[in-house]
């Protein structure tokens, strides 16, 4: 398929995909206390817990009310059974285009509908707070902004196949060390300003269905039971269903009363036994349990799900639509970090070496975010390589490196990162590379000097003992069944890269701001722990000024910044208007052109008083210029008020930038 064929293809079904539905109406809301009365205790209680394998919730046959199916996950459709396996989400957060999160939405809309799937158990949506949490490859990166463009349209797109989509874990589960135990403490501000804006903008702005809390006590309750944080879901307008992650629930009292409405995957504190004593004692009142039902089946309502199976036959498993959404997803996604001349890679009659852990293989993060693909979709790298055809003569190298033939190569492609076993759910991850991997890439790097390095994983890695003696260097996440196919399009040039970072890349776990706090085996938390409480602590201390906030705050320089990525060709911005408009909101005008030789995207960010607040993609073909409009509505000028526990106009002038990242800023207009 052509370029321009793939573009339309994709146009021609986004133009549909980001209709979400909205929430339940009247309607539902009065059919589902209409089936509630009719309910007997027992089955009001069985239909508040999961049921047959834990990914279904429980049927009332005599009501026709069925069993819906869940599955996770964030890359596609798992849980027995074989499925396409699109890019996670931070190469969704770094394609920095919305319409890719909209595509891979539609694409697992589309193949949960294949199989009968009626609630999808994503996106996952923590902020990335450091490089070390193992469940960074599944979220959206450290700014709360640009995660919540992209899982609300992510979101928009499950919902528009009439597919329940569940944003999770509310709230605060930035790590996996010990997330069932570690205390998260945040104060009012933080909260606000940095983990909880992606849920609310999805609750607000995508009309998400449900909602899964998170492992971890927040503030000294466990979010599971949390009344405080899920009364703020309710304070937003969310009538949807509040679902427990998998084995995070510990006391009927506190699941009931506590504004959980399913417990998954079981009846652990559920159950009718539990709950029937706390009835007849009047500790909870059957209303309590009504509420949780009617939250559930006016859902099932709005869905459909009450009225007719979820499952279309007609929709292939293996649907061509989905792989054509997950290239395009994939090949927005890699980040160029580095590039002293050695990509493209042109044509030669001189071999090209490609060698390293993740060379002949898909690599994925482990965990709820892993899944089968079909065997015949999964390409690797290589094999990608291989099939570019004339002019590019590829050879694997294993086992042992032959210096020799490295040296003759025309170029060394080096597939370095983490896997399923090294970087995944329940644990964190190291900084470095797993081993042996930096002593590869150096030794390549001796040998030749158009080394590439591609790193797979979930976020930043240690890369200051080969970074100034490689020729180029490419995150590339992890980029599911096309993924190989994409990079391999990007390293030949037939695509250029387009991928902008998400999270700021420090350059040393030390100089990010959270550093001092993160994880429970830092000393003075641990000692903070010993002292005050016997339950381990995470303070989240460096407060608001996480990632890029804090360079200027904390005078602390990164590697890379926030928003950077290179190209294969340059981009001129000019022209900067600011139009003041009256509902409060501002259109931010300029323009920008691609001043070298190759078509390229160009993710252009403003900036209000230095923190995101839009952005867009441009496509642009060599030599040619395009007008922008970035509409910055009246909340970009707001601040969130502890006095007022709400978000408040702010009065004065703001500064507005305009640039290729949080610290490459082009254009500079005040209003």
């Amino acid at each position: 398929m052509t370029m321009f064929k793939r573009f339309f293809f994709l146009a021609s079904v986004l133009a549909v995909s980001v209709t979400s539905f909205a929430k339940p109406t009247d309607s539902d809301v009065k059919r589902a206390q209409a089936l509630v009365k009719r309910m007997t205790l027992e089955e009001k209680v069985a239909l508040i817990s999961g049921s047959v394998d834990g990914f279904h919730t429980a049927a009332i046959e005599r009501l026709g009310i069925p069993s819906v199916r869940m599955a996770d996950g964030p890359q596609g459709v798992r849980n027995d059974t074989h499925s396409t396996y699109y890019p996670c989400g931070i190469s969704l957060a770094s394609s920095w285009n919305r319409e890719v999160a909209a595509g891979v939405g539609t694409g697992i809309g589309y193949d949960a509908k294949a199989r009968g799937v009626g609630i999808m158990l994503c996106p996952g949506v923590n902020i990335y707070r450091s490089a070390l949490c193992g469940r960074n490859f599944e979220y959206y990166g450290e700014d709360p902004y640009l995660a919540s463009e992209q899982a609300c349209e992510y979101i928009k797109g499950i919902q528009s196949r009439g597919i329940m989509a569940t944003i999770k874990h509310f709230a605060l589960n930035n790590q996996e060390y010990d997330r069932h135990g570690t205390n998260s403490v945040a104060d009012e501000k933080t909260m606000n300003v940095i983990y909880l804006p992606t849920f609310r903008k999805a609750v607000e702005k995508a009309d998400v269905a449900c909602v899964m809390t998170s492992y971890n006590p927040v503030n000294g309750v466990h979010a599971a039971e949390n009344a405080e944080l899920i009364g703020m879901l309710r304070g937003w307008g969310f009538d949807g269903i509040v679902m427990s992650d998998w084995s995070s629930t510990y006391t009927t009292l506190g699941v009931i009363k506590g504004g959980l409405d399913l417990e998954m995957p079981k009846d652990y504190t559920t159950n009718i036994s539990l709950v029937k004593p706390l009835l007849d004692n009047g500790v909870i009142s059957e209303d309590d349990i009504d509420q949780k039902c009617i939250h559930i089946l006016s859902g099932f309502s709005h869905y459909g799900f009450l009225d007719a199976p979820v499952k279309d036959a007609s929709i292939p498993e293996d649907y061509d639509l989905s792989r054509k959404l997950a290239y395009d997803a994939a090949v927005e996604g890699p980040v160029l970090l580095k590039n002293e001349g050695a990509l493209p890679i042109k044509p030669s009659k001189k071999e090209i070496i490609i060698l390293g852990p993740n060379a002949d293989c898909v690599a994925f993060g482990g965990g709820s975010g892993a899944m089968s693909p079909f065997e015949e979709r999964n390409v690797t790298f290589y094999q990608a390589m291989k099939n570019l055809g004339k002019g590019y003569k590829v050879r694997l190298m294993t086992g042992d490196l032959d210096e020799e033939a490295l040296r003759k190569a025309a170029a060394v492609i080096v597939c370095a990162g983490f896997d399923n076993k090294t970087e995944k759910e329940g644990a964190d991850r190291t900084y470095a590379l797993p081993d042996g991997q930096d002593h590869m890439i150096r030794t390549a790097a001796e040998a030749n000097a158009n080394t590439i390095v591609i790193v797979n994983s979930g976020g930043e890695v240690d890369i200051n003992g080969w970074k100034d003696s490689v020729s180029a260097i490419i995150f590339a996440w992890y980029g599911g069944q096309e993924g190989g196919h994409a990079l391999a399009d990007i390293v030949s040039g037939r695509v250029a890269p387009s991928g902008r970072l998400p999270f700021t890349f420090w350059g040393s776990l030390e100089k990010n701001p959270a550093y001092e706090y993160y994880q429970k085996t830092i000393p003075a938390i641990r000692q903070r722990s010993k002292n005050r409480d016997s339950t381990p602590v995470t303070v989240y201390g460096e407060g608001v000024y996480l990632g890029y906030r804090g360079v200027s705050h904390f005078g602390k320089n990164p590697m890379y910044p926030f928003g950077y990525g290179l190209s294969y060709t340059t981009f001129a911005y000019s022209d900067l208007k600011l139009l003041r408009k009256d509902d409060g909101s501002v259109d931010v005008c300029f323009t920008i052109k691609n001043t070298g030789r190759v078509a390229a995207k160009e993710v252009a960010q403003v900036y209000v008083n230095g923190v995101l607040k839009g952005f867009d993609k441009i496509s642009l073909a060599p030599g040619k210029s395009s007008d922008v409009v970035v509409t910055l509505d009246a909340d970009a000028f707001k601040d969130y008020s502890t006095a007022a526990h709400s978000w408040i106009p702010v009065n004065g002038v703001f500064e507005i930038g305009v640039g290729s990242s949080s610290a490459d800023i082009k254009l500079n207009g005040k209003i």
